[in-house]
Order: C-alpha cells, then structure tokens, then sequence
C-alpha cells in the first residue's frame, strides 16, 4: 500500500467525542480542549496545546494517535477542516454581487450541521441500557441548568408521563442537591448539561451516585459529568461565531432525548401503546379533531 496516499476522510469532532470516553485522564484534557475551542487548537502549536491542557507534549502526541491520525499536524489540519465547516454561516454577503443568505437558511444551516455532527454519536451511544433503566426505575429525575438544559428537562418529563414513567424534573442546584440526597439503587437521574462543567449539577450527581442512584447523562463526552455516568448519551456542541441566534446545540440534545424516549417506548411495547391510545383518546374527546393531530397541543 502506498504509505503516501491521502488519509481516509472522517469527521474529527465525532472521532474525539467517540473515543474520549476511553482515553486515558490527561488525554480527555486535550479532547476537552480542542472539542472546546476547534478554531483554537487547530491554530496552536503542540506545545501550545500542551500547556492550555496542562498536559505533556508527548500526551498530545499519543492524543492524535488515539483518535486515529499519523500524528498532531494531521489532527491539526483535520480540526482546521472541522472549524472551516462552520464558517460558511457567518458569511453576510461580503460581496456586492453576493445575494444575501435569509436568516432563516442560516439558522436552518447551522442546526443541521449541528444534528450531523451528532446523529453518529447517538449511533453508538448506549440507548438500549439507558432505555432499560429507565423501563426499570422507581423514581426518576431530571436534572437541567441553564437555558436550554432547564426548557429540556422539562420537555424529558413530559416525554416519560406519556410512557407512564414516575418522573420529576428539579432545575435549581440546591434543590438537586438535596433531591439527591434522597435516591436509592432504584432511582435513575437523567442529567443535561451541553457542556457537563456546571459544578453544582456535577457535585449533585456525584450526591446520587454516592447513594446508588443509576447515573444518565446527555452531555460532552470529555466533561467531568461524563465521567460519572453509568449511561453516557454524547452530544457535541457546534457553534459558530454568529452570536445572535440561540445555540444550535439545544437540537442535538433534543434529538437524543427523542431517540432515548422512543427506545424506551418500542421496548415497553404493548404498555407503551395502550397508555398512549389512552391519552389520545383522551384528548380527542376533549379538543376533537381527527387521527393525525399530534400527541399533544
């Protein structure tokens, strides 16, 4: 085999996010970092990435290897790619002949890469056991924070009612604190944070795990609330530079909260079924209206 060929195309971002949760403790540093900064690591040099990640340089060197380059210039050019792929939005027209791109095509853009960028995550992620605690559980909470984290927790339990599920939602840290104070073996805590770095959020379930609780998380893959799941369900965070528009990255959650639901749903099967013909003939008596309306309002 040619040793100069051209490398085999992948997408980096799902690369790291895939391989981070088996990386050794320094090297989840530097796939923090760059997963953090794409634009950033692709322009520092090795020791600069060293240093940010306070980790050696050969960790960086073993890094690029682990998630599947010849070594860091290809991970950098590969990053430097990645972070290209989001440019495109934040181009206004700099041309006069240029016709200006609709906001609309531009948010519309911008979630669709977002939900590229995850959707092979999800592939690999651990639905089916996640689905099974949830099918197992006693009691299960929520746990959100921040803007789109706290909207989407919500949005979980309304999901899990409908499945029949025992479910409570707590967006506030202190209260999650002390709701974590009370799980047993036979609760589940679902935990959504895009980042995974809210300290309050981590020391809560850190709380629930001391006391046996089955951890969820739908995060960053390199985070600190990764590393504590017994389930962790990745997303990755993909954004650009146009600051205006809220962050795409609420998508990719919502996309794994749906997959993980309808897992759970098609493994409850008649149960899940009955319960849902139940509110739906509930509704209709209600609101009328014919077969396809939506589960809902």
């Amino acid at each position: 085999m040619n040793s100069t060929a051209e490398p085999v195309a992948f997408d980096i971002v799902a690369r790291i996010a895939e391989c981070a949760p088996e990386l050794r403790s320094a090297e989840r540093k530097v796939a923090a970092l760059i997963l953090d900064d794409l634009t950033g690591a692709s322009r520092a040099s090795i020791g600069a990435l060293a240093e940010r990640a306070e980790v050696s340089v050969a960790t960086v060197t073993r890094f690029a290897k682990a998630v599947g380059c010849r070594d860091v210039r290809e991970l950098k050019l590969r990053l430097a790619q990645a972070a290209a792929v989001g440019q495109r939005f934040l181009q206004t027209g700099a041309q006069p002949s240029d016709v200006p791109e609709p906001l609309a095509t531009r948010v519309f853009d911008e979630l669709q890469t977002a939900l590229t960028h995850n959707h092979q995550l999800l592939c690999q992620a651990p639905l089916a056991q996640a689905a099974a605690a949830l099918r197992e559980a006693r009691m299960i909470y929520v746990f959100g924070m921040g803007g789109g984290s706290t909207a989407l927790a919500d949005e979980m339990r309304f999901r899990l009612v409908r499945l029949g599920r025992p479910v409570a939602t707590y967006q506030d840290g202190l209260l999650q604190r002390m709701v974590a104070s009370t799980v047993s073996r036979d609760t589940v805590v679902i935990a959504l944070s895009t980042t995974g770095r809210v300290p309050e959020m981590v020391d809560s379930c850190k709380i629930a795990r001391s006391y046996g609780a089955t951890l969820i998380t739908v995060t960053a893959p390199a985070s600190p609330l990764a590393k504590l799941a017994d389930w962790l369900i990745p997303i990755v965070a993909f954004e650009t530079d146009f600051i205006y528009k809220p962050s795409s990255s609420r998508y990719a959650m919502m996309m794994a909260l749906d997959v993980l639901v309808t897992e759970l749903a098609v493994s409850l099967g008649d149960e899940s079924r009955e319960l849902l013909r139940r509110m739906k003939h509930a509704l209709d008596a209600h609101r009328g209206g014919g077969d396809r309306q939506p589960l809902g309002d």
